[in-house]
């Protein structure tokens, strides 16, 4: 696959055929995908994810009238116009939602956003798990900080993306991804204690080893998924309150034998097994990775797959099928990627082996009579910044 490309030009030319003026600026902010630490963001654990090359790219001018003007360069329609003191959430605003949102959490919190005109791009894919909504609230986010000179952290634009998400929108997602489109590096993984939002930059150069990391898009994503994260998350808040703590996150993976047996849920006991020991392989990939022992990630990575599909039960044939494929093929490790029921599955490979085992799954699915998968490398990139 090329190299992602960021449309700076086009993208400035575009804004100004619709509004009739330049942009003052132009902001990206990645997808990401999730090394390990799957669900565990919100009940304040562990996550471990990297920035991907693809980007929510938006050319931005301020206003001060009150007025906001959203555009997308991938979805047909018209420019949308909204009066920033009549924003309302869960209001249905489809994917202007979601820049939409970011300026009322801004004003919400008392921060002086007066409008904007903007005009958004995306190669993040949309629907596979790679967190495209939280690259378009970062990069609204980013934009209007600098902007409006509020001088906002990118902890703070993290949680103001993650409020819009929440709050405006009506997903109860935690904030991996919004603090990994705001605040990963070049060449690392972002490990990220979701409690207080302490980071650490862990390198993560899989070229030097030989590796590579594939992503695997199934292309597609099911109806169960409607609802299903809001449902596990109530379950593990659940299991929290049985085991009288606050969150999972203060179980101890040493006491995860005991805390099961207390717990009378079926349902309740197979999320919190999932999310303490999820939050515990997180832990193993920081030591193997502090080791220099990359390669010995990949047992954790498809351990972590188990889980996802048989405790959380969040995965889905075509993610099954991908796991199991470059696992006989010669993969080090994989797994599920994300919110589940569709998505991405990443693949911890020998770079040698990308091409074959990139080949085996499209064999696979094609077989199985599943649409042609989307393969590419997940390179760890930039965080959120500002183009021009």
């Amino acid at each position: 696959m090329s190299a992602v490309t960021e449309p700076t030009a086009e993208l400035v030319d575009t804004f100004g055929e619709l509004y009739g003026h330049e942009p003052v600026g132009v902001w990206a902010a990645p997808g990401r995908v999730n090394l390990i630490g799957e669900y565990t963001d919100f009940n304040e654990g562990f996550v471990m994810p990297l920035a991907l090359p693809h980007t929510a790219v938006a050319a931005v001018a301020r206003r001060d009238d009150g007025v906001l003007r959203l555009h997308s360069a991938d979805i047909e329609g018209p420019v949308v116009e909204l009066a920033v003191d009549s924003l309302t959430p869960l209001s249905d605003g489809g994917w202007a939602a979601y820049p939409a949102g970011v300026v009322w959490a801004l004003r919400d919190a008392g921060h002086p956003v007066g409008g904007a005109d903007l005009h958004l791009a995306s190669t993040v894919p949309t629907g596979a798990g790679l967190s495209s909504s939280a690259a378009l609230e970062v990069v609204t986010a980013l934009a209007l900080n600098d902007l409006y000179e509020l001088g906002l952290s990118r902890r703070e634009l993290a949680l103001l993306a993650q409020r819009a998400e929440n709050a405006f929108v009506g997903v109860p997602c935690g904030v991996m991804d919004q603090m990994a489109s705001a605040a990963c590096t070049p060449g690392h993984v972002l490990h990220l204690d979701c409690r207080d939002l302490s980071v650490r930059q862990v390198p993560f150069d899989l070229t030097a080893d030989g590796l590579t990391l594939l992503v695997v898009d199934t292309r597609v994503k099911h109806a169960l998924g409607d609802g299903a994260y809001a449902e596990r998350r109530a379950g593990c808040e659940a299991g929290a309150r049985a085991l009288g703590v606050s969150h999972l996150r203060d179980v101890p993976y040493a006491e995860l034998p005991s805390a099961l047996e207390r717990l009378s849920d079926e349902k309740v006991r197979r999320y919190v097994r999932h999310v303490v020991s999820d939050d515990h392989r997180v832990e193993r990939v920081i030591a193997l990775l502090d080791a220099g022992d990359v390669r010995g990630i990949g047992p954790v990575l498809t351990e972590g797959h188990t889980s996802l599909r048989d405790d959380l039960r969040i995965s889905c044939p075509e993610l099954d099928l991908v796991v199991e494929t470059v696992c006989a093929a010669g993969a080090l490790g994989a797994r599920m990627t994300g919110g589940g029921f569709g998505g991405s599955a990443i693949v911890l490979a020998e770079a040698a082996d990308a091409e074959s085992l990139t080949k085996a799954v499209q064999e696979a699915f094609a077989a199985a009579g599943y649409a042609a998968p989307r393969v590419f490398p997940a390179v760890a990139s930039a965080g959120a910044r500002r183009l021009r």
